[in-house]
């Protein structure tokens, strides 16, 4: 069964969270906080795997979730990081975020891509001890780990696109000139799945061509199989128009030229515009006058044409030929450029949206909308945490603070990231 669309959920791992532990030894008097970090949660990584062709494990499995990472341990020891969860999928997959739309990831390429990003670990109490605060007794949790819901949508990776009515010879014409076997009957919609085919030209040189199931007039409208399959051809360098010139169907051959490119333009006007070259089909029940009326129109709207037959092989290596040169002059195959994070905008009224209050002379800080800030936090970063403070000063937090008496040296919590306010 071929599948090219699917909708999962996936869930990073959270970051364990940091121990709250103290040193104890013989003979060892006040040794202190010794809790070590929590580990990273796992990330959500996609991989491309030729050996697949099809999204249809998804179909039965909808939800992927990484290890959450370990927590953090006596003696200054560190949780351990969780383990990445590697998801694979064929070649040519795009990973979209379902709400949106935002483009995440292209997998047309063997490298990993990680979609969705392990929390960060807790801090141990080590962190938190100061002169004047020997004994924290309180760690920092793990942050959690990113989770969404993702759009998977294959778009074979081929050079070339076969397009043009059912029953033209498209599945013919890719099993004469590649190792592709497609299924070949005197019927429409023979074809129900896009096949791909390795066209061998010479030593050295081929390119892979992909038969799309058949279009009709009205496909726009859903009728047929509607544009189900033309994604698939919507990274080809190349199209290959096969047309009926025999008229055997009943059919004009200029119309269904027409057509075809109608509803080319209906999907994607870049599709449309895209190189094309015409092949006129079954040559051997047309005659000369059929071939050289629709060769007149074809050059007539400046494009190559190319009469052949795949029952007798007529004219298919010339047209092979005329396709690879037409391809050297082409740039490669088309990935997408992932879609860029947009950018939160801190509009004024959830600026205002947190809560302080004093607890133990300790400034609490309640805001839902810094727990995103401070997962980009580094306190170690001295532009980490200029980010940081530059968010407070601008949200308000510094200033509500400062109204609230706030004095050099008392101690601020944030969503339970603790701190020395300094002015």
């Amino acid at each position: 069964m071929f599948v090219d669309v699917a909708k999962i959920r996936i869930k990073a791992g959270n970051g364990g969270n940091g121990s709250v532990s103290f040193h104890r030894e013989k003979y060892v008097a006040a040794g202190g906080p010794d809790g070590g970090d929590g580990g990273r949660g796992g990330n959500i990584v996609f991989v491309a795997d030729t050996n697949l062709s099809t999204l249809l494990d998804f179909r039965y499995k909808k939800r992927y979730t990484a290890q959450n990472g370990e927590p953090g341990k006596a003696k200054r020891c560190s949780g351990k990081n969780a383990p990445d969860l590697i998801i694979r999928v064929p070649m040519g997959t795009l990973v979209k975020e379902a709400n949106s739309g935002r483009l995440l990831a292209d997998l047309s390429t063997d490298e990993p891509v990680v979609v969705a990003r392990g929390g960060k670990g807790g801090w141990g109490n080590t962190h938190f001890a100061t002169p004047t605060r020997q004994i924290p007794r309180f760690a920092k949790p793990g942050l959690p780990g990113e989770e969404l819901e993702v759009t998977l949508e294959l778009k074979l990776l081929a050079d070339v696109g076969l397009v043009g009515f059912p029953n033209v010879g498209k599945s013919t014409l890719l099993s004469v000139v590649s190792a592709a076997r497609p299924e070949i009957a005197n019927y429409h919609f023979t074809t129900l799945t896009p096949v791909l085919g390795v066209v061998r030209v010479d030593e050295g040189r081929t390119f892979v061509m992909a038969d799309i199931p058949g279009l009709i007039e009205g496909a726009t409208e859903g009728v047929g199989l509607g544009h189900e399959f033309l994604r698939h051809v919507e990274r080809c360098r190349l199209n290959v128009h096969v047309v009926d010139v025999s008229g055997i169907e009943g059919r004009d051959p200029v119309e269904d030229f027409k057509t075809i490119n109608r509803e080319l333009a209906g999907f994607d006007k870049e599709l449309a515009a895209r190189p094309q070259i015409v092949a006129g089909s079954k040559c051997d029940l047309a005659s000369e006058e059929q071939i050289s009326a629709f060769r007149s129109f074809v050059e007539g709207e400046g494009l190559e044409f190319y009469p052949i037959s795949g029952a007798t092989r007529q004219g298919v290596d010339e047209l092979i030929r005329a396709v690879s040169r037409r391809l050297a002059e082409l740039p490669p195959i088309r990935q997408y450029e992932p879609d860029p994070v947009p950018v939160r905008e801190f509009s004024r009224e959830n600026r205002n949206e947190f809560e302080i209050h004093v607890e133990d002379g300790v400034y609490i800080v309640e805001a839902d909308w810094l727990v995103p800030v401070l997962g980009l936090v580094d306190p170690e970063d001295y532009e980490s945490l200029q980010y940081m403070h530059r968010v407070l000063v601008e949200s308000g937090v510094i200033a509500r603070l400062e109204e609230m008496g706030v004095q050099e040296g008392d101690t601020v919590s944030i969503l339970n990231f603790e701190f020395d306010y300094v002015k």
